[in-house]
């Protein structure tokens, strides 16, 4: 589905249905350098219970135009605009990792156009190590390479996954690789540069859910938990044996979690 935003085309993925009438809304943020096909194992099962996903193409990302965005305040005044455009809200939203400080930054500008958040693999910051920055600078496969390594916990780097006949770390390569040139680099430049998220959650007001992977080393429990810390009320799940990429090495809990927090049992 291609909306208009700031004069760009910006793509969201519905689940592959014709999204009509007035069911609640949830729009799903991806992370740095990847686009909304990581949400594919959420969005088709959102879609045929009662809701409307849009799993969001960032600006420079997946099919959606426009440069990269440079700041993560940035970011959270697009998904503001975005969620505008769409003209659906509140919207509940969904992030993961970069795209939770997104969330938490639309939701400190605008709280009257989020319902609930529901925030996957974040933390207070989210420091990126400089090998990481260098290649995605001058490198971008083997940045893919480290994030996919970084990103997973053991049981996905023995084979183990919960989608048959998927190999997790190799489609997170896939993905990073194909990401639009630059847009790698300015994504974790923005993160690594963002401080707003302890202002951001000490303002959000709306119910929030913070998933943890146990075996998370992108944004480790302990600092997870920092995070959750500054948010009143926050929900806090933790998931056994799941590494950053939560959608991917555990998509029964992300469905879980995110039903959960819009009020419906999975």
């Amino acid at each position: 589905m291609m909306f208009d935003v700031d004069g760009h085309a910006v793509h969201a993925s519905t689940g592959g249905l014709d999204l009509e009438g007035d069911d609640p809304v949830i729009v799903l943020v991806h992370g740095a350098g990847m686009d909304s096909t990581v949400w594919q194992l959420q969005t088709r099962y959102i879609a045929y219970r009662g809701y409307r996903p849009l799993a969001v193409d960032l600006p420079g990302h997946g099919m959606s135009e426009g440069p990269a965005l440079e700041s993560v305040p940035e970011m959270g005044a697009w998904l503001n605009r975005f969620i505008d455009a769409v003209g659906w809200g509140p919207a509940a939203v969904v992030g993961h990792s970069m795209g939770t400080f997104i969330a938490m930054e639309a939701a400190k500008n605008r709280p009257e156009q989020v319902a609930s958040m529901v925030l996957f693999g974040s933390a207070t910051a989210m420091p990126v190590h400089p090998d990481l920055l260098d290649k995605a600078a001058n490198d971008v496969e083997g940045a893919a390479a480290l994030m996919a390594a970084w990103s997973h916990a053991k049981p996905a780097h023995i084979g183990l996954n919960p989608t048959p006949g998927m190999w997790m770390i190799g489609g997170q390569r896939a993905l990073v690789e194909r990401s639009s040139a630059g847009a790698l680099s300015t994504d974790l430049q923005a993160c690594a540069a963002y401080e707003g998220a302890p202002e951001a959650a000490a303002a959000i007001s709306v119910p929030t859910t913070l998933v943890i992977g146990s075996g998370d080393k992108m944004t480790p429990p302990r600092a997870a938990r920092g995070l959750a810390d500054m948010i009143e009320g926050v929900n806090v799940v933790e998931l056994a044996d799941t590494g950053h990429d939560v959608m991917f090495e555990n998509p029964r809990a992300t469905r879980k979690a995110i039903l959960a927090a819009v009020g419906q049992p999975a």
